[in-house]
């Protein structure tokens, strides 16, 4: 029998096992509060719903350019310049299969194999795995509170070894903490002086509550950015995103994206073409979450959950448990046992500290938040 090769042995990722024990639990009978997925509990908008509607009965729906519809890679770039004042060319845009699909593309196209890319913990897993996956090596730094858990020039410069790439969030997953617009700017900088191709995810960009995220775009054009239409905009299952490269790597990412997508998905570029006329809806949705973060803000204490990263953006509150537990796995499963409440494990994105944190969402309604606190409450008394 042949055996699976190397580049598949990769963990899993593990908010997957929750929500599928969550799952089980709904088809028991048992009711849940899924506070763990990052995912809008809301529909995609209207506009894009009736454009898709009417591009299922006019378009044939065939294949795109590998770049992406036209007309949407122009909206992106008029988005950049309506949202962040800051001037994008079209041709610059690259339409993708959701931002994973950019991230698969970005990472082939910036970084040879073996190559050192430079990331925080705690952070997204899917980065790890992929870098991993592809060869690379992923170089880990740990954050805490101290640096808002984002990564700084003074932890790259310290580093025992020369990378070949840094990888920033802003607002991150799982800590919600934005890089201040000063720092970007640093870090930029730096990366452009030692020839350290910085990849910025901003797929959750909008979603913040108070300082907005400044784009990478602003500071280096040697930078690639990666952002969505699953968060901002509710649209997960459409399955698209886009990045914004260096003109010398538009080529290259072109050629990837022909020979392993073909294209993006049709329907999803022709309605998401209508997104960016949804703003009184995205506006509703972001307030919800403003409501949630604030609930959650105040009871989880109240819950047994005082340490709590800042949340400046996203929807998720990065709580360390150390003090109830030291296996935030088993912490999360007998929680949702117990209690209905479904979280994620810190393990998931640190896997070196996190069995001593959770990951909350709260990306659901306001009752359900409401709910989950109150059941919170009362399992710890």
């Amino acid at each position: 029998m042949t055996t699976p090769a190397r580049r598949g042995a990769i963990p899993p990722f593990l908010v997957m096992e929750v929500m599928r024990a969550a799952a089980a639990r709904e088809a028991a009978g048992d009711d849940v509060f899924h506070l763990e997925v990052g995912q809008p509990s809301t529909a995609a908008p209207r506009g894009v719903l009736d454009a898709a509607r009417a591009a299922l009965e006019d378009d044939v729906l065939g294949y795109t350019l590998a770049l992406g519809v036209t007309e949407l890679r122009q909206a992106i770039a008029e988005h950049y310049q309506s949202f962040y004042g800051v001037a994008v060319p079209a041709d610059r845009i690259v339409v993708t299969t959701g931002a994973s699909g950019a991230f698969l593309l970005a990472f082939l196209a910036a970084f040879e194999a073996g190559d050192r890319v430079a990331l925080a913990l705690p952070g997204y897993p899917g980065y790890r795995h992929i870098l991993s996956a592809l060869g690379n090596q992923p170089v880990s730094m740990a954050t805490g509170p101290a640096t808002r858990f984002q990564p700084t020039v003074e932890m790259i410069d310290g580093l025992d070894e020369a990378v070949q790439g840094l990888i920033v969030a802003s607002p991150s997953n799982p800590a919600g903490t934005i890089i201040p617009e000063t720092e970007l700017a640093r870090l930029a900088g730096y990366c452009d002086d030692h020839r350290i191709r910085l990849v910025s995810d901003e797929i959750y960009h909008g979603i913040t509550y108070g300082a907005d995220a400044a784009t990478a775009v602003a500071y280096s054009d040697q930078a690639i950015v990666i952002n969505s239409f699953s968060k901002y905009f509710s649209m997960t299952g459409w399955r698209l995103g886009w990045m914004v490269v260096p003109e010398s790597l538009l080529r290259p990412v072109e050629s990837l994206a022909q020979n392993m997508f073909i294209s993006p998905p049709t329907l999803s570029q022709r309605a998401a073409l209508a997104a960016f006329d949804c703003g009184d809806e995205i506006a509703a949705n972001i307030a919800r979450y403003g409501r949630n973060r604030a609930l959650l803000l105040e009871e989880l204490p109240k819950a047994g959950f005082p340490a709590l990263a800042p949340a400046d953006g996203a929807f998720y509150i990065y709580a360390d448990v150390s003090h109830m537990t030291n296996d935030s796995q088993a912490f999360c499963a007998r929680m949702l046992d117990e209690t209905g409440v479904a979280a994620t494990s810190g393990v998931d994105f640190d896997p070196e500290r996190g069995n001593a944190f959770v990951r909350f969402s709260f990306s659901g309604s306001t009752e359900d938040m409401a709910e989950a606190a109150r059941r919170l409450r009362d399992w710890q008394r």
